[in-house]
Order: C-alpha cells, then structure tokens, then sequence
C-alpha cells in the first residue's frame, strides 16, 4: 500500500524536454550593373563579407557573367546589416550596387 505524501516531501520534477533550433538563414545576393566597376565589387566582398581575394574574385566574375552572386549566408539581422553596409559603401563610392536577401 502506497503511502499518502506529505506536502512536505516533493517528487523529482522533469524539466521539460526543450528542443534546440538553428535559426533561418538567408543569402545576401550582390545583382549586377553597368556601371559599378569589378575592382569596387572585390573589395567590397573582401570588407563587408570577409572574403579572400580569390573568393571574392570567384563571386564578382558569378556576379559579371550570371547577373547575381550569392556572397554568404547570415540569420536575417546580419543579411540585413550586410545589405545595408553594402548600399552605404556603394553610395559613398558613387555606385549603384545593389544587394537583396533571399531564403537560403
């Protein structure tokens, strides 16, 4: 026969199983124009993106040749501090680059 608890007396309590998720990420895309030139693209991937001169080459030819080029992929705040820092630098250079936030 089970005794009756007291109040005093307590249960181990589960904690409830939480499940962890990785945010959404999103791609910062750089679309092509016939004005900005190919070295302010380079450098603007290698200061705002991070990106090694190769790579950052690599992405400015996907950019000439397809129209776009993705330039990484961020959770939506750093896409968008990206895209903004991307359309500040391009307007104080007098270009008219311009870059946009997809679904990754």
């Amino acid at each position: 026969m089970a005794r009756p608890r007291k109040d005093s007396e307590s249960e181990l309590a589960e904690k409830p199983h939480s499940v962890t998720r990785r945010p959404k990420l999103y791609h910062v895309v750089l679309i092509n124009d016939d004005y900005t030139t190919m070295e302010f693209v380079v450098r603007t991937l290698e200061e705002i993106f991070d990106k090694r001169p190769a790579e950052a080459y690599r992405i400015m030819m996907e950019v000439h040749i397809n129209g776009r080029g993705v330039c990484g992929a961020y959770t939506f705040e750093v896409a968008e501090t990206k895209v903004a820092a991307v359309h500040e630098l391009a307007r104080a250079e007098g270009f008219p680059l311009r870059a946009g936030i997809e679904e990754a």
